[in-house]
């Protein structure tokens, strides 16, 4: 089982070159949503089937004085209360090439706590999510951190922050992101394939009749699940109408911690509208096709579960792009409009469109061999050449007011879940991306 860790006393020494026979991997990951600690939760469990050691940590831990809860909040409240803020901001940012002032700061902050965390006899680091990347790739290069460091994109769109100078691997899991993520100088970029719980397969047999009596959902009706990640953001009550009045399928709502929009739901009449949901796998085999706003973990999980899925409605930023790669990758369709509701839903439900999709989902989870063997595949190298490693010093108190005050109102973007580039300015052609580790690297 993975070990959990609450951030680490003291100041160990930093995670240095591996013991021999050492198999101990520490993943990275943050509390923003569910779709980081998803991908991790996933990568957890095949490194642990496969042997692996692994520690957890969630790197809003590793921020001092609370400030990652502090960002965390910042960042909900400015997706709930001000989206087309978040989109400005999201725009501002998706082709920085290096973090702004601040949030240099703020990355600084998590340098000591980081290398505390990691345990002598690590063998490598794997971050789900940017703003830990970030931190791993300046350890790198500083030469605090003598081992491999890994970052799994864990979406379909890839945003510059992703891209952290010093990371020796970025693991995309479709070509779409590791075309996005090469453009802007990410290094050694290798399709590994998504990760998801192994709960989440195509519906066989009775499964499906025998979920929906679960849930309560009807037997014969067709039935459209209607996500919005675990916080429940964005029009979901109007989406959900939306869908209810297209006739075409019945509307499930799942609406994560937001419980107060299930209760909304509920009294505009969308009869199956539910809070958190421990069961999402048996949930999927009861529904015929998905319906997301966000394009993150879901849609990697729906599409491991045979459905065909759609984007409607898309949050500001990362929602948008990952609407767009999704649709580029003949993964997901997006559409854009109320009057192409129905026609679409029709088209996945019951016409070839949705058959191609559910063909497609299901051989994206089959044809990749996943990251663990691209994780493997450096563990035990030596490490590279690096400079001198400088006393690795905590921001003074002055700077960490300035990062926690400015923060929650210009850069919330950096723990937003997940950070993404717009795929459109991706070439259309490119040579250097490989489904395993360049050979020349090894």
């Amino acid at each position: 089982m993975p070990e959990r860790h609450e951030l680490l006393p003291g100041s160990p020494p930093a995670a240095g070159p591996q013991e021999t026979g050492s198999r101990r991997i520490a993943v990275i990951s943050a509390s923003v949503g569910a779709g980081h600690d998803g991908a991790a939760d996933g990568l957890t469990a095949r490194l642990a089937a496969q042997g692996y050691r692994v520690d957890r940590y969630d790197f809003l831990d590793l921020l001092p004085a609370r400030l990652g809860k502090l960002l965390r909040g910042a960042y909900l409240r400015l997706l709930t209360r001000a989206p087309e803020g978040y989109q400005r901001l999201y725009q501002a940012t998706e082709h920085a090439s290096r973090p702004g002032a601040v949030w240099r700061a703020l990355l600084r902050s998590a340098e000591h706590r980081t290398l505390a965390a990691i345990p002598q006899d690590t063998t490598a680091v794997v971050s789900t999510y940017p703003g830990a990347s970030q931190v791993l790739g300046t350890l790198r290069r500083r030469g605090a951190l003598e081992v491999p460091a890994f970052t799994f994109l864990t979406d379909f769109s890839v945003h510059a922050l992703w891209v952290a100078p010093g990371i020796d691997a970025h693991l995309a899991v479709h070509p779409i992101p590791a075309a996005q993520a090469h453009v802007q100088g990410a290094a050694a970029v290798t399709v590994v394939g998504p990760v998801t719980d192994a709960r989440f397969t195509p519906v066989v047999g009775g499964q499906r009749s025998a979920a929906r009596a679960r849930f309560g959902l009807p037997e014969h009706t067709p039935l459209a699940l209607l996500v919005a990640g675990s916080w429940g953001v964005g029009a979901v009550r109007q989406a959900a109408a939306e869908i209810r009045a297209t006739k075409v399928a019945t509307p499930v709502v799942v609406c994560g911690r937001n419980q107060a929009l299930a209760e909304q739901l509920r009294q505009d009449g969308i009869a199956h509208a539910f809070g958190w949901v421990d069961d999402m796998p048996g949930l999927m085999h009861a529904c015929d096709v998905l319906v997301q706003n966000a394009g993150g973990l879901t849609s990697l999980e729906a599409f491991a579960s045979g459905l065909p899925v759609a984007s409607y409605r898309c949050i500001p930023g990362h929602g948008r792009t990952n609407a767009r790669a999704l649709e580029e990758a003949g993964l997901a369709a997006w559409i854009r409009t109320t009057e192409g509701l129905r026609p679409v839903l029709t088209e996945l439900l019951h016409g070839p469109r949705g058959t191609a999709q559910r063909e497609a989902g299901i051989a994206l989870h089959r044809a990749a061999s996943g990251p663990v063997p691209a994780i493997a595949a450096r563990i035990g190298r030596r490490p590279r050449p690096t400079a001198p490693s400088p006393a690795v010093r905590q921001p003074g108190r002055r700077r960490l007011a300035l990062a926690a005050t400015t923060a929650a109102a210009t850069l919330s973007l950096g723990v937003a879940a997940p950070l993404t580039y717009a795929y459109a300015k991706a070439p259309t052609h490119f040579t250097t991306v490989a489904h395993y580790l360049d050979r020349d690297d090894r």
